[in-house]
Formats: structure tokens, sequence, C-alpha cells
């Protein structure tokens, strides 16, 4: 047999899908034939029709009788090929249909969270306040560990031009070891003081188009500059950062 291109069989399947056209094997669908179409589709969601189902083109649709009792089967009307790309198109439209939904889900709770700019603020200035504390205990300990290190400083010029005495060495050692580790932690707090602040304005500008009458989920993913989308908002507490 001839094999059909493939602009062909895509055509066909149209023709099905629509309706216009039976499957080899089928009976056409007819004005008051008492016929039902049912399938699951790519979401697994059961699909009734009185024609042939679009979105089942590439599965095998029940064509039941009106008792409910199986008539005959409509088989998919793409090629395995046309199939794959067929159900590729459905994936990524399901993930998009999930994306917006979880969109909407997050600033849902943002409208929830913070139902004017000033429970907006207390929240910013809660999170900044946990990371300003961190940052003062970690300069009062690189205080301590100067001043621990001035007596060690000065037992060590005394050795000037020798070898430091094993316990001496490891207690500088150790003292240049935690003053480094110390500034290392207070990098990384002025680091997320940054980031907190960034994602609070990033939020607070969402959070004003919202305000104003924006639909939930329609905004797109949260964008804070510098670390790229936020898909969902975290939930927040005034003893902590998010």
């Amino acid at each position: 047999m001839r094999r059909l291109p493939k602009l062909a069989l895509l055509s066909a399947a149209a023709m099905v899908a629509g309706g216009t056209m039976p499957a080899a094997g089928s009976e056409p669908a007819k004005p008051g034939n008492n016929r039902i179409y049912s399938c699951v589709d790519a979401n697994g969601k059961r699909v009734t029709a009185d024609r042939p189902i679009r979105e089942c083109i590439a599965r095998e649709q029940l064509i039941l009788n009106k008792d409910g009792s199986v008539h005959s089967r409509l088989p998919p009307s793409l090629t395995a090929e046309e199939r794959a790309e067929y159900e590729a198109r459905e994936r990524k439209l399901a993930e998009e249909r999930n994306a917006l939904a979880e969109a909407g889900r997050r600033d849902r709770n943002l409208l929830n969270r913070y139902p004017d700019e000033a429970a907006h603020q207390r929240s910013r200035e809660a999170a900044l306040d946990t990371v300003r504390l961190a940052i003062r205990a970690s300069e009062l300990r690189l205080r301590e560990l100067a001043q621990e290190r001035r007596p060690l400083t000065s037992e060590a010029e005394f050795y000037e031009g020798r070898q430091l005495p094993p316990k001496l060495k490891q207690a500088l050692d150790a003292n240049d070891a935690a003053a480094d580790a110390q500034r290392d932690a207070s990098r990384n707090q002025e680091a997320e003081l940054v980031r907190v602040m960034r994602l609070y304005d990033a939020e607070l500008a969402r959070l004003r188009r919202l305000w104003a009458g924006a639909a939930p989920g329609s905004l797109g993913p949260l964008a804070v500059p510098g670390a790229g989308p936020v898909l969902a908002a975290q939930p927040s507490s005034s003893s902590g950062t998010r």
C-alpha cells in the first residue's frame, strides 16, 4: 500500500478531530444516532462528547450506546511520531496551566499576608532586624578575637627570629582561623541583608499592582534583581528571614 504523506495524515486526523470524518472501523457521527464518544485526555480527565473528541485525537476513544455500553472503539488517528509530537505539546500546555495556577496561588498568598503597605513594611523590618542582629554579633566577635590576639602577639615578639613554642603557635593559628571564619560570616550576612531588601522591594512593586486591581497570576514570576525569578512566595515570620 502506498504510504500517505505526513501532511495528508495530519489533515485526516484533523477531520476526525472535527467530527467530519470517521476513523477506520468506526461509524461516522450522525445527528440523532445516540452515540457518545468518551476518552481520558492527557491530564487524566474523562471527556465525553457527541462526536470525536479533539483532545483525544492521539488516544483511543470509546463509542458508547445510549445505555453506556461500548458500541465500538475509535483508534488513535496519528502515527507514532505524530503522537509523540502531540503529547509533547500537551505536556507543555499542561505545564503552562500549572505555572499559571501556581502564580495565582502565590499572588493570593501575598495579598492575604499583606493587606496593605504597612503590613509589608512591618514584615520587612522584622526580617532585616534579624540579619542586622547577626551582623552586630559578628562584629562583636571580631573585636573579641582582636583583643584575644594582642597578648599572643606580644608574646610572639619575644621569640622574633626563633621558632615559636607549639602551644603559642597553635593559639595564634586558632585565632587566625576563627577571625577568618567570622569575616566570611560577616560577608555572607551583608549579602543576605541585600538579598532580603531586594526581595521585599520586588514584592512591594508586585503588591502595588495587585492592590491596584491586577489579577492574581497575571504578572508572571516574581523577578528579584540579581536573583532571577522567585516562583513562590515563602512564608515569613517576625523571628527570621525568608
